[in-house]
């Protein structure tokens, strides 16, 4: 049995790999057969993680709205070293109907959070981030065996710098937005092709104009 969590890492992107607009706008970049089939993904996972700018631009509730609904909705993660998840988040909010877990990096627990709500997982590392291997090793810990990662680019691209994503599904709208778009994965600090990772397409299917790709770690 693994020491950590899979992660299945989600992008839903433009021709062009942006995930929005130079303004922040993304909604909606795929169609509804898409954001269908990612809440069905949502479903099939223990857990939906994401950092701590998306919950802050976007709101999110992280569940997994399918029809019928889930029989049990996935954990819902959020990578948020210094604890800034608002008291009135849509997430906190509806703690009650599903887990809500603050994955961080503090020494203490800020006033505004109530613990009975929520869980508090401190994973940092040195430098006061959320250190990914960590939230891996304590999600798996915790029970949580499969993660359905969404974002954002900074945290897609941490968990790929540390090798921890085991398949990416990439969702392409048939859209261009141009080079002042938002990437979809943040800076990997690569100088040399050396260091970069290498993916095997395992499947592509067409969802009403979208594409939706399924990648994996190339392998000798």
């Amino acid at each position: 049995m693994s020491a950590r969590a899979s992660v299945t890492l989600k992008i839903a992107t433009s021709l062009d790999s942006r995930i929005a607009l130079s303004n922040g706008t993304s909604q909606w970049i795929t169609n509804s057969k898409s954001r269908a089939r990612t809440h069905q993904m949502r479903a099939e996972h223990d857990a939906v993680l994401v950092g701590i700018g998306t919950v802050l631009a976007d709101d999110p509730l992280l569940t997994a709205r399918t029809v019928p609904l889930p029989s049990r909705q996935p954990v819902r993660i959020v990578a948020d070293s210094r604890l800034r998840t608002p008291a009135d988040s849509r997430l906190i909010q509806t703690a009650s109907a599903g887990r809500v877990v603050l994955a961080h990096a503090r020494t203490d627990e800020p006033a505004h959070l109530n613990r009975d709500e929520i869980d508090l997982w401190h994973v940092g590392n040195e430098e006061g981030k959320v250190s990914p291997p960590e939230l891996c090793r304590r999600a798996r810990a915790e029970g949580v065996d499969a993660i359905f990662l969404e974002g954002g680019g900074t945290l897609a691209a941490s968990f790929i710098q540390h090798g921890l994503v085991d398949r990416i599904f990439w969702f392409r709208a048939p859209i261009i937005i141009g080079g002042d778009g938002v990437p979809a994965i943040g800076s990997l600090g690569m100088e040399m092709m050396e260091q970069t990772s290498r993916w095997t397409l395992v499947d592509r299917e067409l969802i009403d104009g979208d594409s939706l790709e399924i990648w994996e770690p190339f392998e000798d």
